[in-house]
């Protein structure tokens, strides 16, 4: 009998918060049980050789959208597959009532089950969800959401206010399917998260995360770019300044000081938006908030893509925003770089710019863009690569050290990537259902050759050589440690 289900040898393997380090790694029933100078190839059942090649920690991709555009089932299955690509080994995804999605309100103890059983037995990778609360009533849910069903993380679109009530109606409208979704909702989110947070939150970090753009300023920008003509993405950005991010960024501040919330500002697309969370961190030095940027935003400007494929909320900007973000990175500010998935065909899209769905597909990237255009082209280190992109967002969002770590105890979830493989990027290489990527023709230098998923080998060298295995984690995993699922269920 082999000591060890499956070994990794000959890599150098990069461990968050110390750096690269040459050793072998040895799997048992899904977990790193040995970091070792040698393991003998007879030694385990199965070898993979990682020689002249970087064993990372399996990415945790910590924004994404399951569902939001396709039906759910379909989704997960192909969207985790394309995952895989990138070396992620677990997504995070957000879930809202209201239109999209199941396109139904409710109680969440009525329509989260019916999530999971959705997703069981489809995801290529690990899997979780962060929940928006939407209604009044759902408010009364958040205890149990944590406590029983493993959600660690909820969301407030603020950009979503002017949404709520049409303008001739009382009635809420079909999109948002709430009523009052103002600031007063996210006050009394804030509320509850704070209280959750106050009781488990010893167990793992709780906490809200933060769609910053202030809706009310867009209205007037909409007004304005629409009156002057200016088409292409060129008028969308516009059309969403970094004003409003800056201005949702200071209201968020003021309500979690209030209420003590830990908060998580999102897919922060602008040196102005970056400044205003940098900022708040200073004026309220007592808070817990953490800064979230994405592949997009880091690695296309408007100008470039000039498509309405590119179309994406918040917007993508322009190169001085790019490199104030990468910059952000560097100096520690910016401590998760995600995706933001969303698979939207090109037919979502269709020929007119303010109809049009926002959004697309990134996953299969994470490691690739962080690697080619962050490591190779601007120096970002090697251990900085695996923090924002696997051991941060386990930290933030309750996973860590199950996921995110290359340490004994860690599922072996990891990523075997040749640093120096260059390849342009194609649609058809990316293993989503979209038909289309606004990344397409880019020319990428450091891509994933090998992903495991809990020591399973699940993608190599261009393809998903195992079934779906996922399973439903429940977070903070402190609070839900004695929970066990087989692959495949949720829990």
């Amino acid at each position: 009998m082999s000591r060890y289900d499956t070994a990794v040898l000959n890599g150098i393997v990069v461990i968050p918060y110390y750096g690269p380090v040459r050793c072998d790694i040895g799997v048992r029933d899904g977990v790193i049980v040995t970091l070792s100078d040698a393991i003998a190839p007879t030694e385990a059942g199965e070898v993979i050789d990682a020689k002249g090649k970087l064993v990372l920690p399996g990415a945790v991709d910590s924004h994404f959208h399951l569902g939001i555009y396709r039906p759910l089932a379909e989704d997960v299955e192909s969207e985790t597959a394309s995952s895989l690509v990138g070396g992620v080994t677990t997504v995070l995804s957000y879930f809202r009532t209201g239109h999209s999605y199941l396109n139904r309100s409710g109680p969440y103890r009525e329509i989260f089950p019916e999530v999971l059983t959705t997703t069981a037995g489809r995801a290529h990778t690990d899997f979780g969800y962060h929940i928006a609360i939407m209604t009044p009533e759902q408010l009364d849910e958040v205890d149990w959401l944590v406590a029983e069903q493993g959600v660690a993380t909820f969301k407030y679109y603020m950009f979503y206010k002017g949404l709520t009530l049409k303008a001739d109606s009382t009635q809420a409208s079909d999109y948002t399917m709430a009523g009052a979704y103002d600031l007063g909702h996210l006050y009394q989110i804030m509320q509850r998260v704070a209280a959750a947070s106050a009781r488990y939150g010893q167990q793992g970090r709780i906490s809200l995360s933060l769609h910053c753009e202030q809706s009310e300023i867009i209205r007037v920008f909409i007004e304005e770019v629409k009156r002057s003509g200016l088409t292409g993405l060129e008028a969308y950005t516009k059309a969403r300044p970094t004003l409003s991010e800056r201005l949702a960024v200071r209201e968020a501040g003021v309500l979690a000081d209030a209420t003590g919330c830990p908060i998580n500002l999102l897919h922060l697309s602008s040196a102005e938006a970056l400044a205003a969370g940098v900022q708040a961190r200073r004026e309220y030095p007592h808070l817990d908030i953490r800064l979230e940027a994405t592949l997009h935003h880091l690695a296309l400007t408007y100008s470039a893509v000039n498509s309405i494929e590119g179309k994406v909320n918040p917007p993508i900007r322009g190169p001085e925003d790019n490199e104030a973000l990468w910059q952000g990175i560097k100096d520690g500010y910016v401590e998760t770089v995600v995706s933001d998935h969303a698979s939207c065909l090109r037919a979502d899209k269709g020929n007119e710019l303010w109809n049009a769905q926002p959004g697309f597909g990134g996953t299969s990237l994470i490691y690739p863009i962080l690697l080619s255009e962050g490591y190779h082209r601007r120096g970002l280190p090697l251990q900085r690569v695996v923090e924002v992109a696997a051991a941060n967002p386990a930290r933030n969002y309750g996973l860590y050290p199950k996921k995110g770590a290359i340490a004994v105890g860690a599922d072996a979830d990891l990523a075997i990537v040749d640093p120096n493989l260059e390849l342009t990027v194609t649609t058809e290489m990316l293993l989503s259902a979209q038909d289309f990527t606004p990344f397409a023709g880019a020319r990428v230098k450091g891509w994933p050759t090998h992903t495991l998923l809990r020591g399973q080998l699940v993608y190599a060298d261009g393809r998903v050589v195992a079934s779906p295995s996922g399973r439903y984690l429940r977070r903070p995993i402190g609070l839900h440690a004695a929970d066990r699922s087989p692959a495949g269920t949720s829990i």
